[in-house]
């Protein structure tokens, strides 16, 4: 079973000519016709031009051409634009947007030789918890399909899961790749701000939006994001930062690294076997010679409400665009250009979006912008500067990836602040713009349980480092689920 390979296993066969991107995107597409119609976490499959992509990678690789990802098949969340191919963002609203130009993370991805298979489900324009505000349908948990599979990269993370793809992209605003991954019981990885472009992204929050990959294992994230990292013209928030390989301390023992427990994420209320798992996974890097550190972070309790309040109002902004004039879905009821407006947003825009983008537009008025937005971007700060303030003591933060694994279908969809509330050990990586990755660690009722690593800004490499060791010493990531 090809498409059950990692990353590393399918480029290192791929090199010795042992098999041939054909063969393992055959295996791939394969795996989404017998299993997608049960998970429905693709929304597009792209098989004729996938075929040809990998026959294309064939021919280089027998001109001599060489690279990690030349011949590899993955997915990409469909909020990445792709030159040609539909792009919803699981919208009614751009149902039928076909993009002119490649995101600049897709452009890399192509000229690197990897075979794009198609586009996965999520929450509609990013905004959920959980993939059950997708226009298009719920993406189900393939480790039990009666469970979601996180948010709002659900259908990356169970496609990665499923192995349908042998890797596969999504985008984290407020923890958007890492909740499936730790749900799915994959690897996900947010990476730093500024380290990989936001051009081509379909916006949702821009001072937190980051693409980064969902992966099998910690290694294939760090070349994935290798593939797909650096700055970009298009993109002003993108760093001219210089940086050694993402990987080069993998593979390294972590003895003597100091790792900080924040007391905050450690509290009544997470399930009992959350808790076990991931104190069972503190003992096991205890005894690779880590140094655990107990921390404080008093100011993440605000990072929830100060995202819900950022969040909506940077919503409100970005979706303005989607008017029924320039593209997208535009109203055939409208009779004049006020009913172009609004009947084409209404239609358009499910019942979360709506949400959103009154709850932002409310914050922005006139009379509560200081009381609101104001004072969130200044507790946004101070969250900040505390977790500046620990990272300078300690190497990389551990928590929780969720204080629960996932849950039924439909038993939260229904309320707001329980679904807001899931980013609660998330959000705060992702206000202070530090990478943060998802990895499993354990089971609890039959479910993939994950532990978040958290890093300093632009130090990818240290929670790649202590990832990786622990899954060299543990198999959590390399159990499947039965379907």
């Amino acid at each position: 079973m090809l498409n059950k390979l990692t990353l590393k296993q399918a480029s290192e066969k791929l090199a010795k000519g042992e098999i041939t991107s054909v063969q393992l995107t055959e295996a791939c597409l394969n795996r989404i016709i017998e299993i997608d119609g049960e998970v429905k976490a693709c929304l597009i499959v792209c098989a004729e031009s996938a075929m040809q992509e990998a026959i294309e990678a064939d021919k280089r690789r027998a001109n001599g051409e060489t690279g990690e990802l030349l011949g590899i098949p993955y997915l990409a969340k469909d909020n990445i634009l792709t030159k040609g191919i539909r792009t919803t963002a699981s919208s009614k609203i751009l149902q039928n947007y076909i993009p002119p130009f490649d995101a600049t993370i897709i452009e890399k991805l192509k000229s690197a030789g990897a075979v794009l298979l198609g586009k996965t489900n999520l929450d509609e324009f990013a905004h959920g918890a959980s993939t059950e505000t997708s226009a298009y349908g719920t993406t189900h948990n393939p480790w039990n399909l009666e469970y979601v599979p996180g948010g709002s990269s659900g259908g990356s993370g169970a496609a990665v899961a499923a192995d349908m793809c042998i890797f596969a992209l999504g985008t984290d605003t407020g923890g958007s790749i890492r909740h499936p991954a730790a749900f799915c019981g994959v690897t996900g990885l947010k990476p730093s701000y500024g380290r990989s472009s936001r051009f081509g992204l379909i916006s949702m929050t821009s001072s937190t939006d980051v693409p980064g990959p969902i992966t099998k294992t910690v290694e294939d994230a760090g070349i994935v994001l290798r593939a797909i990292a650096g700055v970009d013209k298009k993109d002003a928030t993108t760093v001219e930062k210089q940086f050694s390989d993402l990987l080069e301390k993998v593979g390294t023992d972590i003895k003597g690294l100091k790792i900080g427990l924040p007391q905050e994420f450690f509290i009544d209320g997470i399930e009992p076997g959350v808790r076990k798992a991931v104190d069972e996974a503190i003992e096991k890097l205890k005894s690779m010679g880590a140094e655990m550190v107990e921390v404080s972070l008093p100011n993440t309790k605000y990072s929830v409400p100060v995202y819900y309040i950022i969040t909506p109002s940077e919503v409100s902004s970005n979706l303005a665009r989607f008017d029924g004039i320039r593209y997208g879905l535009s109203s055939t009821e409208a009779k004049n250009l006020q009913e172009v407006y609004t009947k084409s947003r209404g239609e358009g825009f499910g019942p979360e979006a709506k949400r959103r983008i009154m709850l932002g537009t409310y914050v922005l008025s006139a009379g509560y912008y200081d009381a609101y937005y104001l004072k969130a971007q200044k507790v946004r700060t101070k969250i900040i500067e505390g977790l500046d303030e620990v990272l300078q003591a300690v190497d990389c933060i551990l928590t929780p990836s969720s204080p629960h694994v996932a849950f039924k279908i439909g038993e939260q969809v229904g309320d707001p602040v329980k679904m807001y509330l899931e980013d609660i050990f998330m959000s705060s990586a992702s206000l202070a713009g530090l990478p943060a990755m998802s990895i499993p660690c354990g089971f609890s009722e039959g479910m993939p349980v994950g532990m978040q690593l958290i890093g300093k800004r632009f130090d990818e490499k240290t929670i790649l480092q202590v990832g990786d060791i622990f899954q060299k010493n543990t198999d959590f990531h390399e159990e499947k689920p039965g379907i």
